[in-house]
């Protein structure tokens, strides 16, 4: 499948019968984080809805739709469809919802959590996913050099360099597909 993702925050907004809903499309390293600064900015937003992807190490994709004190089905994961939508992965949505008195029913909170999450994502820009993955590769002294010249043409971030007595071990980052290359 390809996936897109996004590297930083993205913001999206709905009105619906004077209740706001505040979109906030935010990479996943940054959702439990960024959970906790929009409860102390909105303290007096009735819910904060929170819907999630990310691909696990052994290629399973964890998701989960949160409804907050909303009735049960009718935002966390109407929010999480609009993901799996977008194919997007390794990221979450944050939705505040300022209620402003008129209850809008099961299907009107699934129209607005979605929409508010569609616009966030209409805003983004979406990116390719890639997945990261460490790998070490080894060199005697002889060919430490042409091993670093190979790696620096790759793109791939060296993490780790051990000197060893039989030459140098390098712990190495980037994308599952160029770290196959190496």
């Amino acid at each position: 499948m390809n996936f897109k993702t996004v590297t930083r925050e993205y913001e999206g907004y709905l009105e619906d019968r004077k209740s706001r809903f505040l979109a906030h499309l935010v990479p996943y390293e940054r959702f439990d984080e960024r959970l906790e600064e929009l409860r102390r900015e909105h303290r007096k937003a009735n819910h904060v809805v929170t819907a999630h992807r990310r691909l696990l190490d052994d290629g399973r994709v964890e998701e989960s739709g949160k409804d907050d004190g909303e009735p049960a089905g009718t935002s966390g994961m109407p929010t999480l469809r609009v993901l799996q939508g977008a194919d997007l992965i390794n990221c979450a949505v944050l939705v505040v919802r300022y209620f402003g008195g008129t209850k809008l029913g099961g299907g009107g909170l699934a129209r607005a959590y979605s929409g508010a999450a569609q616009d966030a994502i209409g805003h983004a820009k979406l990116v390719p996913f890639r997945k990261i993955v460490s790998r070490t590769v080894s060199a005697d002294f002889a060919a430490s050099s042409d091993l670093e010249r190979r790696i620096e043409a790759l793109g791939v971030t060296v993490v780790a360099r051990d000197y060893t007595e039989a030459g140098v071990e390098l712990t190495v980052e980037g994308p599952e597909e160029v770290l196959a290359a190496l």
